[in-house]
């Protein structure tokens, strides 16, 4: 590992790339882990919250997500995968733990509220469009919801969503491909005045 400077400044934090900022934080280097909490906090939250439903819940598994962060930083093999892999497989196992050790709850809970993450079909409109996508991915089968949640929301190339999931890429194509022909389904009677033939199936 290279020699790291005795201070680095919060500019310098910002070019370094997110697995050079992980060697850091591993060496308990905090600057670096509040780098690496303003890049991804946000997109974190946004992935909870597509998989449990829950702005609450999203902000504890992202909690939880960032202390292992710091917890395990150690524990990264940059040579084996990129930061975003490692790091959202771990939000992504945290969001499922929880869904697993909860009832489902009803597709209502999922509430009126738009989420702003960019959406698997991308039928981004008005926030009734937005709510019903919304609904539609929260409403797939969890492994269906992870592929996309992975591929969408994280940004993940196929290659690395298959990872975090621990699957191989032809696996995750083939869930991609059932998840959006459910979500084509679920949203076929839907029309931009919110009253579909019987709203989000």
């Amino acid at each position: 590992m290279p020699t790291r400077p005795q201070r680095l400044s919060r500019e310098t934090l910002g070019d370094l790339s997110d697995e050079a900022l992980v060697a850091l934080v591993a060496d308990g280097d905090r600057a670096a882990y509040a780098e690496l909490v303003a890049r991804h906090l946000d997109r974190t939250v946004t992935i909870a919250m597509r998989v449990t439903g829950s702005r609450a819940e999203a902000e504890d598994v992202a909690q939880e997500a960032f202390l292992r962060l710091w917890r395990d930083a150690g524990r990264f093999r940059p040579e084996v995968s990129r930061f975003g892999t490692w790091f959202y497989r771990i939000a992504m196992n945290l969001c499922l733990d929880r869904r697993r050790r909860r009832p489902a709850a009803p597709l209502e809970a999922a509430g009126d509220t738009a989420d702003p993450a960019p959406d698997p079909e991308a039928l981004i409109g008005d926030a009734r469009q937005r709510t019903a996508v919304a609904q539609a991915v929260t409403a797939l089968p969890e492994r269906l919801r992870a592929a996309v949640t992975l591929t969408y929301d994280a940004g993940l190339s196929n290659a690395e969503a298959a990872a975090a999931m621990e699957i191989g890429v032809k696996a995750l194509e083939s869930l991609l491909v059932r998840a959006r022909k459910t979500l084509r389904q679920s949203l076929a009677g839907w029309r931009a005045d919110g009253t579909g033939q019987g709203g989000v199936r």
